[in-house]
């Protein structure tokens, strides 16, 4: 509904741990591990949208011949095309061996990405252009095995400058922009020390130990070394997701618990194992793996978006948390509607919400019936088989309101028509709303800039001449930057620090601003400007209901006479409902690591200067 969040990047691993002669003779495929490789990452799709990448390495490959392969791409469905251009070259090596993929190992010889070894990466571009120089892996080459590394992962470092600068990067100041690139100069730095000390039989864990506790921000991410090592990290608060499945076939890892069961087929859910915080899944050249801590967990805040809006609903533990973050927020629209259910009309947009939008119908359904059996009670005796039926037969009433056209989205490119052009997004359903009488609730995943809530959404909905529009988010108030996989980092963009603004504007308290400016200047005076998060304080002084109903008249158009009310998640409702991840810092401001209270103090100077960049 309002602008979306930039998504999730999204992380695919495999690790198969039988000859290719075994999936051959038991799959009917020497593909076997290709083929999940291309679902596992075609089931994280939502994860990214920009481009996607995959690395190969293959064992046991004579010297002089290469052993580790990538390929990335841009394209429109980049993954189909990543896997098209693998498929165009077995088949022109079938023009030429029309049985060869009846012997797995010449298959392996020909097919440059049949590998034992398999990374794949979805990419959302959070900085820098959508070019396919910027998708994930990267890598690193040798002509000595262990030297060769490929990384890729799911995250965002708010410390990558001092990274380069530890490493005294030979890189030019100006290409110093990509995070990957300085987790992979540091983790090649110290597997370089590693191979000096250890030989080819590096400990992986040991070079990990090193590396993992330098990097600040959220991260999930996968490496590949060319000796037949691999590794999936995760960082300290677990605030990027990971899981992994293994049998006597294969190990598995991605960013989303429901593609690995799909995928694999795993019955149960307790078979898939989610990382822990700090920890690291290494698998040896022989097959063998392990489980070992890298870097010292601290509490564990795992990003609460992940369950609002970024993995896919198909796990049941998400499509149970998002309805109950509907069903809590019955209660108070309830309350705003006077209880009127029969003048009430429910919907949702977009269809992201759609879980929530159950939810919130399930909690107005439960009181209807509580309404149904009192009323029955009360007539004792006094009634009629008619006036039974008539009661009984009382529903919550639900209407599609709202139909995305997704033909248009492709041609809102340009600011000076995206305001005309962002009104036609959305389709609405004439006929729906009885006018004047009706009141229209609306529930949505999150509000964060408003803007399309203002441009497109309200007026839309307003053509169908309700008596009130009510709009509903599943998500508290974004209040904060993001800086670990999220790209919010720029103050102005939120509608709730908007709100707040003109709510000291009107309070006669504007100087307040200004003041936490200078408390900005000091601390970065003082090299503590990771010590305290300032932006609190733009919060303080006002209730969560005073900022909603200014937030309401933000996104109302100044030609629009319906009454428009919104209504957020509160932090207590969304922490029972997401009880396993409760990462909040863009809600609350309470950031679990120094670089992202830096991160949000950095933002709000930038917003004082008038200097529209990212504040990491």
């Amino acid at each position: 509904m309002s602008d979306a969040i930039q998504h999730e990047c999204g992380l695919a691993f495999i690790r198969l741990r039988k000859p290719f002669e075994y999936y051959h003779e038991k799959y009917g495929s020497v593909l076997y591990g290709l083929n999940k490789l291309y679902l596992l990452m075609e089931k994280q799709h939502n994860r990214g949208q920009d481009g996607a990448g995959i690395a190969t390495v293959k064992l046991d490959v004579k010297p002089g011949y290469p052993f580790m392969y990538r390929l990335r791409s841009i394209a429109n469905k980049a993954i189909s095309d990543i896997f098209s251009q693998i498929s165009a070259q077995i088949e022109e090596v079938k023009k030429y061996h029309a049985n060869i993929d009846a012997h797995p190992d010449y298959m392996k010889g020909h097919i440059d990405y049949l590998g034992e070894l398999m990374l794949g990466h979805l990419r959302y571009g959070t900085q820098g252009k959508n070019v396919v120089e910027s998708c994930h892996p990267y890598i690193k080459c040798h002509t000595t095995p262990v030297l060769n590394l490929a990384l890729a992962g799911n995250f965002n470092l708010v410390n990558k400058r001092e990274l380069f600068d530890l490493m005294n990067s030979s890189r030019p100041p100006e290409t110093r922009t990509s995070d990957l690139a300085a987790m992979l100069d540091i983790i090649y730095h110290f597997i370089n020390k590693a191979v000096e000390a250890e030989g080819n039989n590096i400990n992986v864990a040991g070079v990990l130990k090193k590396c993992v506790h330098l990097f600040d921000g959220g991260f999930t991410f996968g490496g590949l070394i060319g000796n037949g090592s691999s590794f999936i990290v995760r960082d300290g608060n677990g605030i990027r997701p990971a899981y992994y499945y293994i049998d006597d076939e294969v190990i598995v890892a991605a960013s989303e618990r429901a593609a690995i069961r799909t995928v694999f087929n795993v019955p149960e859910n307790n078979e898939i194992h989610e990382l822990p915080p700090g920890y690291a899944l290494i698998t040896s050249k022989d097959g063998s793996y392990y489980t070992e801590e890298v870097v010292t967990p601290g509490e564990r805040r795992a990003c609460s978006f992940e369950r609002i809006y970024f993995s896919r609903g198909s796990d049941e533990e998400i499509y149970e948390e998002r309805k109950a973050l509907g069903h809590h927020l019955s209660r108070k629209v309830l309350e705003e509607i006077d209880h009127d259910l029969k003048n009430t009309i429910f919907s949702f947009i977009p269809n992201t919400a759609e879980t929530a939008f159950y939810g919130l119908v399930k909690g107005a359904e439960d009181y209807l019936n509580q309404i149904k059996v009192q009323r029955i009670q009360s007539w004792k005796n006094d009634y009629d088989e008619e006036k039974l039926a008539e009661l009984v037969n009382r529903r919550i009433r639900m209407e599609k309101i709202a139909i995305k056209d997704v033909k248009l989205r492709t041609f809102i490119t340009e600011d000076s028509s995206r305001n005309e052009m962002v009104q036609h997004v959305y389709d609405i359903t004439y006929g729906t709303v009885r006018k004047g009488v009706d009141t229209l609730v609306v529930i949505d995943d999150s509000i964060v800039r408003g803007t399309t809530l203002k441009e497109s959404i309200i007026r839309m909905l307003s053509r169908l001449e309700p008596k009130k529009i009510i709009i509903v988010s599943s998500a508290p108030q974004i209040r904060y930057p993001d800086c670990y996989g999220i790209d919010m980092s720029r103050m102005k963009e939120f509608v709730a620090f908007r709100a707040a603004r003109e709510l000291l504007i009107e309070h006669g308290k504007e100087s307040l601003l200004q003041e936490l400016f200078e408390k900005c200047k000091e601390l970065k005076r003082n090299n503590q400007l990771h010590t305290r998060n300032v932006v609190k304080e733009v919060y303080k002084p006002f209730t969560a209901e005073e900022i909603s109903d200014k937030i309401a008249q933000i996104v109302t158009p100044e030609d629009i006479n319906i009454p428009v009310k919104v209504i957020y998640q509160t932090i207590e409702d969304l922490h029972e409902c997401c009880p396993k991840n409760l990462g909040d810092w863009y809600f609350t401001g309470d950031y679990p690591t120094p670089g992202g209270i830096r991160t949000v103090n950095t933002s709000f100077m930038n917003y004082m200067e008038g200097r529209d960049q990212r504040s990491y």
